[in-house]
């Protein structure tokens, strides 16, 4: 089976968890990006067509939608708050820590596609801040030492 086959059927599959019909769309969305951790494009188009509805509305609520992704990501996607409450407790000091030690900038993938880095305006937890979320998990009042250990436990787990 080929991946953009294996892609389609499972699209198809997520496509018909969710009732088939137009209605369900984001969650349909939320469930592929789960299963492929982005957005494929051929994905895309076998929910247009099993939705049944045109390319460019599917198309239309994946980049409305920032937490969204049409670029393939690493394993571990790495979500620093920039908010502002966060923003005043050093969260460009955070957002640089990781760029030097990952080696990327936000919006892109290491190599290895371990992790990719990202900046978002605000997750909600600012009495927590500065935040930064890494897949579902919140880590609160992050400091420079706390990224060291984030990492590390990380890359301890394989992950």
């Amino acid at each position: 089976m080929t991946k953009a086959m294996s892609i389609a059927a499972k699209t198809k599959q997520i496509v018909k968890k969710h009732g088939g019909d137009k209605s369900g769309m984001i969650a349909v969305l939320q469930d592929i990006q789960e299963a492929f951790n982005y957005l494929p494009k051929e994905a895309l188009k076998t929910a247009a067509k099993a939705m049944n509805v045109p390319f460019s509305r599917v198309y239309e609520a994946a980049t409305f939608y920032t937490a969204f992704s049409l670029k393939p990501r690493g394993k571990n996607v790495v979500k620093i708050c920039m908010g502002t409450a966060c923003h005043v407790r050093g969260a460009a000091v955070l957002q640089d820590k990781f760029e030097r030690t990952l080696g990327i900038k936000p919006g892109e993938t290491t190599k290895d596609k371990k992790f990719s880095l990202e900046t978002v305006n605000c997750v909600g937890a600012c009495a927590l801040g500065p935040v930064v979320v890494i897949n579902a998990d919140y880590h609160g009042q992050v400091t420079m030492k706390k990224i060291d250990k984030i990492i590390d436990n990380i890359n301890k787990e394989g992950a």
